[in-house]
């Protein structure tokens, strides 16, 4: 089964900005604790943009730099592919690091006087609400055909780096796979009682709600929160939370993203947990991180090349090899050994722009209860 996100109006994209910068600060960065630094795992002497045509406005345009990115990734964990791509390039990035969602709120606020030519954030939303302010430019084809249409920008505006896709992490110990719903949508049901563990007021919990709005309708989504409410669904913090309760056994399923649990099994072998993917369903949404060119930017041509170069196929490799944080490449051919294939996981065919309405969200969950 796929399903097809239609376009949602403009009118809330300015206020969304500002929302979800409050539902990001309950979400957790891939990599936000400081021991998780990654290794320059990246070959200095791979220069991918090197090897890339030189297609659209920027062909014309020496790639000099310097560049201003402002990320809402983690300085430990993006930091050293910034050093990487200068000792490649030879092109100055100057970062600024901060929450995703106050980052891109600060575009909107300097507009086009921003000092950005950059924005990489982990959230969707996010990117999507930059794009319908017309403030990001569109990317030279050779970019956007590296990456399935499914995980960039449908304007050609930006495009995914990474993905993360929701699943069910269940207690091995008290839960048969073979029992698990084949859709989230299912978890509703009399016999999951009391034993599904959701986080409200997390950010990519909210991006999943803000997808099943759209894709199958506020009717739809507000019967599954109300569904879940009735059905005794545990509210926790954040996925950490979730994760960390599976494993005691206090609920035995936790609607989470797929790199949480990992990060336990690297600790403890024996962490008594696994994740169910959801192939086809709106439960098994992949969300990315991802990167714009600031429309505003007097540097777009060597802008591009730092887009080019987080697409390569060393940085790919470092992402979905990353034992901390592993995340899904988008670019095909480039495969985690931990982690199914996004083929395999057969996501839905949501356009991730969409997912910039989240005042919507918040007022539905309100309006069930699911949150004050």
């Amino acid at each position: 089964m796929r399903l097809t996100i239609t376009r949602v109006g403009l009118s809330a994209v300015a206020a969304a900005v500002t929302l979800l910068a409050v539902a990001c600060a309950a979400e957790e960065d891939p990599a936000t604790d400081p021991g998780e630094a990654a290794d320059d795992t990246v070959a200095e002497d791979t220069d991918p943009a090197e090897d890339a045509d030189e297609e659209g406005a920027q062909d014309d345009v020496a790639a000099d730099g310097p560049i201003t990115v402002y990320s809402g990734r983690n300085e430990d964990f993006v930091g050293f592919i910034f050093d990487d791509f200068e000792a490649a390039t030879g092109i100055e990035v100057e970062v600024r690091y901060g929450d995703t969602a106050e980052l891109a709120a600060t575009i909107v606020e300097e507009g086009a006087n921003s000092p950005a030519d950059v924005y990489f954030g982990q959230d969707a939303g996010a990117l999507g609400a930059l794009q319908d302010l017309d403030l990001l430019t569109e990317l030279p084809e050779d970019i956007l055909d590296t990456v399935e249409p499914t995980f960039r920008s449908r304007e050609g505006r930006w495009t995914g780096t990474t993905g993360r896709v929701r699943v069910l992490s269940y207690n091995t110990d008290l839960v048969d796979e073979a029992e698990l719903p084949d859709s989230i949508l299912e978890l509703t049901e009399p016999q999951w009682e009391g034993r599904v563990g959701w986080a409200p007021t997390n950010g990519s919990f909210q991006a999943f709600v803000t997808a099943l709005r759209v894709a199958e309708g506020e009717d739809v989504a507000r019967d599954w929160l109300a569904g879940m409410l009735a059905n005794g669904a545990v509210e926790f913090q954040n996925n950490t939370a979730i994760v960390e309760a599976v494993g005691r056994g206090e609920v035995e399923i936790g609607i989470t993203n797929h790199y949480y649990l990992p990060r336990f099994q690297a600790e403890d072998p024996d962490f008594p947990a696994a994740n169910h993917f959801l192939p086809g369903d709106i439960g098994g949404l992949v969300n990315i991180a991802g990167v714009g060119v600031l429309a505003s930017s007097e540097q777009q041509a060597a802008a591009v090349e730092l887009v080019r170069y987080l697409l390569s196929e060393d940085v790919q490799v470092f992402f979905g090899q990353n034992a901390d944080t592993v995340e899904f490449p988008v670019v095909p051919g480039v495969d985690s050994p931990e982690l199914p294939t996004l083929a395999e996981i057969d996501p839905p065919d949501v356009d991730l722009t969409n997912l910039e309405d989240l005042q919507g969200t918040l007022q539905l969950l309100q309006d069930v209860g699911a949150v004050s």
